[in-house]
């Protein structure tokens, strides 16, 4: 079945005022919104066009379908993308006059020669892995790439626009790998720097560190959670304490409601059994529309909150595939139709995200991505653009 009564309401005037705060918080840092995993699911062009809207002069995106697809949209000014394999378009990427990241030496090579077949120069920013040990050139690849890096440079093929790394401990600010990292960054700039390349930009804050640490936001500020408005370091404050709002809301209409007696149990396995005389409701949501099953409720685990009838319940049972079911309670009145809020701003009184995602026992930015395509996008305040 598709979810069709189920939907997922974006706010682009959230998106925009966000951003505005990030770019305050920013100073005199430029601020990339990061857009990449279908804008962490708040939708690609929708939520990119608020984000420069709202001050963004820069968009990152991780894939390269994104960073064309933004071109295709009619998406000017910088954008940036990051991930790839050998097989990438990158003649498309650089015909679209798409930044480009270099992280490793066969990537300075394919970028070379994409630069060659078009007759276009590479604007490339060298990622450096400062300790997080993922992408990125470690401090004992670079000095070797540098001659490479500047043979391309006077050819003519390539441009080093920016150097940039990425925090493995940026939600815990005073962690120790903060300022090792800064420091390794710092020392690797000044190398690439110190061959005479001209840097643009360096940069290494993503939303926590845009927030928490004024120190490592150098020339521009990679935000992407705190765009769409939830806090990158919950245990700080919430959203409303760096003057964000949540732009996602999640709801759906009940499919089936029915008495049912005490002992009766609900969902695979009966990990949840009534304690008595009640009535349930249907939600037709599971973990194919981005519901974790992780957030199922029985034993003594309460599942994942939902607002109904203004009233906070949790998911009794298993989640599945398509559905999750509720324990309205005796006496509880709500009829198919009537509508489930699974979170949204909090405002209401409903769930927020960090309550699914404390609830599934992972990350508020894991509840928002997950949202599947089947789940129709509805967009408030595009008029405004």
């Amino acid at each position: 079945m598709t979810s069709t009564s189920a939907r997922v309401v974006v706010d682009l005037a959230a998106i925009r005022d966000n951003v505005r705060s990030l770019v305050s918080h920013a100073r005199t840092a430029q601020v990339m919104a990061v857009v990449k995993a279908d804008a962490y699911g708040h939708g690609l062009v929708p939520a990119a066009r608020a984000a420069v809207q709202g001050g963004a002069t820069w968009l990152g995106t991780a894939q390269v379908h994104e960073a064309l697809e933004l071109r295709r949209a009619g998406l000017g000014g910088r954008i940036l993308t990051w991930l790839y394999t050998p097989d990438a378009p990158l003649d498309a990427v650089l015909e679209a006059d798409v930044d480009v990241s270099v992280a490793a030496p066969w990537a300075l090579a394919a970028v070379r020669a994409a630069a060659r077949r078009t007759g276009r120069t590479a604007r490339v920013h060298l990622k450096v892995d400062t300790g997080l040990g993922r992408n990125g050139l470690t401090p004992a690849q670079l000095p070797e790439l540098l001659g490479s890096v500047l043979a391309a440079e006077a050819e003519g093929t390539v441009d080093v626009v920016g150097v940039w790394s990425h925090f493995a401990f940026a939600d815990e600010p005073t962690h120790p790998t903060v300022l090792a990292q800064a420091t390794v960054f710092r020392e690797m700039v000044a190398l690439v720097e110190s061959q005479g390349v001209a840097l643009e930009v360096r940069h290494l804050a993503n939303s926590a560190a845009t927030l928490t640490n004024a120190d490592v936001h150098f020339d521009l500020v990679r935000p992407g959670l705190a765009v769409y408005g939830l806090s990158p370091v919950p245990q700080l404050g919430g959203p409303e304490a760096f003057g964000l709002r949540p732009a996602m809301t999640v709801d759906a209409g009940l499919a089936t409601v029915k008495p049912i007696g005490a002992g009766h149990g609900v969902s695979y396995a009966h990990a949840y059994t009534t304690t008595e005389d009640t009535v349930l409701g249907v939600v037709p949501m599971g973990y194919a529309d981005g519901v974790p099953r992780h957030a199922s409720g029985g034993s003594g685990q309460p599942g994942g909150p939902v607002l109904v009838g203004g009233r906070r319940l949790t998911v009794a049972g298993r989640v599945c595939m398509d559905q999750f079911v509720l324990d309205l309670g005796p006496g509880a009145r709500e009829v198919a139709g009537d509508r489930v809020e699974l979170f949204g701003t909090g405002a209401d009184g409903g769930p927020t995200a960090e309550d699914w995602a404390r609830a599934a026992g992972t990350i508020s930015y894991e509840i928002v991505t997950r949202m599947a395509p089947r789940i129709p996008r509805t967009y408030l305040h595009e008029e405004e653009a």
